[in-house]
């Protein structure tokens, strides 16, 4: 002992740490860190969460081929109705023979009813009598529900103008249907 009575190793302080040893010691603290919430977790590894890590695995973002592509933003997009109907509107000839298809025409689909313009009253009154008919071989077609009702028009003419100009007798076209 020196003569103060105190220690000489007492007096002098340890070196302070350099860069490197404090990147040592904040490493084996994080090493004790995961340590110990690994042995939190029952030990179990954590699985990854699927979207976290891109990979081999395809995803939506992959290149698909065209008609691919398409079904799926027809499906996305529930256009599925639409262009079926679409579809018959193009196929009306096939659906219901070419003599019907020759005098009565699809015009417009709209909350499940197909609107059908025939070109003569005689033809309407036809088709009225084949509706029940053709309705279930377009819901065979499309998918059972997709047509409850079909509408049957008459043959269309300029509407009716009613005025001073008018000449009275001219009634339009000369059939009988309305």
């Amino acid at each position: 002992m020196n003569e103060q009575g105190k220690d000489p190793q007492q007096g002098r302080r340890a070196p302070e740490a350099s860069g490197v040893d404090l990147a040592r010691q904040a490493l084996a603290a994080a090493r004790e860190q995961a340590r110990a919430r690994g042995n939190a977790a029952g030990g179990r590894k954590r699985q990854q969460q699927p979207g976290l890590r891109s990979g081999a695995r395809a995803d939506g973002r992959d290149p698909m081929p065209l008609m691919a592509a398409l079904d799926r933003l027809r499906t996305e997009r529930g256009w599925e109705m639409p262009m079926a109907v679409a579809g018959v509107m193009e196929r009306w000839p096939e659906i219901v023979g070419p003599e019907i298809a020759a005098h009565c025409e699809p015009q417009r689909y709209e909350n499940r009813e197909l609107v059908v313009r025939c070109d003569s009253s005689a033809w309407a009154a036809q088709l009225k009598l084949l509706a029940p008919q053709l309705v279930a071989r377009l819901n065979a077609d499309l998918g059972q529900g997709t047509v409850r009702l079909i509408k049957v028009q008459g043959p269309g003419g300029r509407p009716k103008g009613y005025g001073p100009w008018r000449a009275p007798g001219s009634t339009g076209p000369g059939d009988t249907y309305g």
